[in-house]
């Protein structure tokens, strides 16, 4: 079944709102491969990045012996904070400040700054005393939280760091919504009574003549779901969500309406804990009205399909979420195209000595997380998303057949109640493992040696979205749920 979806071409995530096609138009193996051979990864990045995969690939993945990851007395907290981040922001982080001391005691909560001299990851880790490889949460703690605008604190700077630390970010268009997200956080892990039903949803369009949609719908999320009828699979096993007493509910192709996400999201029905949905995200070109508002936007299937511009009726974004939403303690999985932000540039496709193509003015994160988090009734604890594209085709790498266990291990993380930031430690793995796979490859090119067209392209693939994660929101939190 696997070669049904998998008919020579590449279809990327990502829906252009102003014409309804493709962000992206679907790819053959060699125009992937071709970017894949422009990219220059600089030498010193991919030493790191091998050294890091050898260290995930010992017992105790790099971490010193006997650390606990799981505990923030252990692994420590720490907010970074960019020099030029404003005074009422800063003291309208203090109370989390305060509140993680009690959690994670003083000698390990740490208010780090970020520079405008900073230069990457290293030089950041070693301004604060800290190599590559060494952990010592008096200084730099596992759990990280950037606050500030992308614009400051580079996305870079996050996804590198990532690779080792469990790193958040959060960012508000005004001082009062991150006292709204800082204060509710409190209340969600400081409360007698929890606000959430143990379910979990998932929530997956599935378009005619969209191989994107179908692939997302029938290999990601009716799997991780709990429906097993899947080629091959054997006999069916418990879901993710069974396995930690969760009940799931599903909307699967023309379940998944604008209105059924609308319900869960705004109090109609039960609360869950837990929301992934898997869809195409909204673009907008750069200087666009709509794209800080909309951009990622989850679109819907009330979408007619391609070729459709996209109308508000069709998607789910930020204003759609209601006064009366009852969002407060939500964990959410968004695998969208710019679920979680949109960088300035294209990180993927550049023609050789061209510089890179503008996506947007200044690079944001996105609107749907921050009304989630924010939201004055309560807000969510957490998103996790995409900066810049989803690629579908990492689920369903060539000749390896459905790949579905970082998505298993980030949603059993969040359902057994561990720090969201762990969430995406498989991601990390991956991205650093396909990174030096992809320089390996593109060194034998080099070389002059025969790769593959497919083989090269699956890797610049699956790199690019195991690199592409954000948590939006506190690294820290962790969900509560009922017994």
């Amino acid at each position: 079944m696997h070669d049904e979806v998998d008919d020579r071409l590449l279809h990327p995530n990502g829906i252009d709102g102003t014409t309804g096609t493709f962000l992206l138009k679907p790819l053959t193996y060699r125009q992937a491969a071709d970017a894949a051979k422009v990219e220059q990864q600089p030498r010193d990045q991919v030493s790191w990045l091998r050294w890091v995969w050898r260290l995930f690939s010992q017992v105790h993945l790099g971490l010193p012996l006997g650390f606990d990851p799981t505990d923030l007395t252990q692994a420590g907290w720490g907010v970074v904070v960019h020099q030029d981040e404003s005074d009422e922001a800063k003291r309208a982080l203090l109370p989390l400040i305060d509140h993680r001391r009690k959690t994670a005691g003083d000698a390990r909560t740490r208010v780090l700054e970020y520079q405008r001299t900073d230069k990457g990851r290293r030089g950041w880790l070693a301004r604060h005393g800290i190599a590559e490889g060494v952990f010592d949460p008096t200084k730099v703690p596992y759990y990280l939280l950037l606050a500030g605008s992308p614009g400051r604190i580079p996305f870079e700077f996050y996804h590198h760091l990532g690779v080792e630390y469990c790193v958040g970010w959060i960012d508000f268009d005004c001082t009062e919504d991150l006292r709204c997200y800082v204060q509710s956080l409190i209340d969600y892990e400081t409360s007698p009574t929890i606000p959430n039903s143990k379910e979990a949803v998932f929530f997956a369009p599935r378009h005619d003549s969209d191989k994107a949609t179908q692939l997302s719908a029938d290999y990601l999320v009716k799997p991780l779901a709990g429906d097993q009828a899947l080629a091959g699979a054997g006999a069916a096993q418990p879901s993710v969500p069974q396995r930690y007493g969760f009940t799931t509910r599903l909307y699967l192709g023309k379940d998944a309406s604008k209105e059924a996400l609308f319900n869960t999201l705004n109090g109609i029905g039960s609360q869950p804990a837990f929301l992934m949905t898997a869809s195409h995200g909204i673009g907008w070109r750069a200087g666009h009205s709509q794209q800080r508002s909309t951009q990622g936007a989850l679109l819907c299937q009330d979408w007619p399909g391609i070729g459709s511009p996209a109308r508000p009726d069709h998607y789910f974004g930020a204003r759609d979420i209601l006064a009366e939403a009852r969002v407060h303690g939500l964990i959410a999985f968004l695998f969208a195209c710019y679920g979680a932000g949109t960088p300035d540039r294209d990180r993927f496709f550049t023609k050789a000595g061209e510089p890179p193509k503008i996506i947007a003015e200044r690079p944001f994160l996105a609107a749907l997380p921050k009304a989630l988090l924010s939201h004055r009734n309560g807000g969510a604890l957490a998103c996790v998303g995409h900066v810049e594209r989803a690629w579908g085709y990492s689920i369903t790498p060539r000749n390896a057949g459905v790949q579905l266990q970082p998505f298993e291990s980030a949603i059993a993380n969040i359902l057994s109640g561990k720090p969201v930031g762990l969430a995406l430690r498989d991601f990390s793995t991956r991205f650093a493992s396909l990174s030096t796979s992809l320089a390996d490859k593109l060194r034998d090119i080099s070389a002059g040696a025969q790769v593959p067209d497919d083989e090269l392209a699956s890797d610049w693939i699956e790199r690019n979205d195991a690199g592409g994660y954000l948590v939006f929101g506190d690294p820290g939190v962790r969900l509560r749920t009922p017994c």
